[in-house]
């Protein structure tokens, strides 16, 4: 199953920003490229081997590559298209600083926005965008 996803977002299924931010990412996914599961997940288990076991915001599997925290979010911001790509300029920051400003935010999510006791269930429209 692993080969057979290209686009696939795993997030904090128990952090309300995540799931808001998918809910937004589904709005907006147009051409339906996206697949979604949470870090929680048995499948998500397959593809957070060899990352740092600090990994729990978001991670991009696209094209079989995994992407890790801000670059994550530069590259599912492209992939969703105009307007969005636009956000591809801030690629020219370093990672570093990208990623502590990432980091000081995903310390701070659940103080932020709130946390759920279990991940959100996905509606009947949108349940075929999440792997299980």
């Amino acid at each position: 199953m692993k080969a057979a996803i290209k686009q696939l977002i795993l997030f904090d299924g128990v952090c309300n920003f995540c799931n808001n931010t998918v809910n937004f990412i589904i709005k907006k996914d147009k051409k339906d490229q996206f697949r979604f599961a949470s870090l929680q997940s048995k499948i998500a288990q397959d593809f957070i081997i060899g990352l740092p076991s600090n990994t729990d915001s978001i991670v991009y599997v696209r094209n079989q590559k995994v992407l890790v925290k801000s670059t994550a979010a530069l590259y599912i911001a492209m992939d969703l298209g105009y307007p969005f790509k636009i956000l591809a300029i801030f690629r020219l920051i370093p990672t570093s600083w990208r990623d502590s400003c990432y980091d000081y935010i995903a310390k701070n999510r659940y103080r932020w926005f709130g946390k759920i006791d279990q991940c959100e269930i996905p509606t009947e429209q949108n349940r075929k965008k999440f792997i299980t």
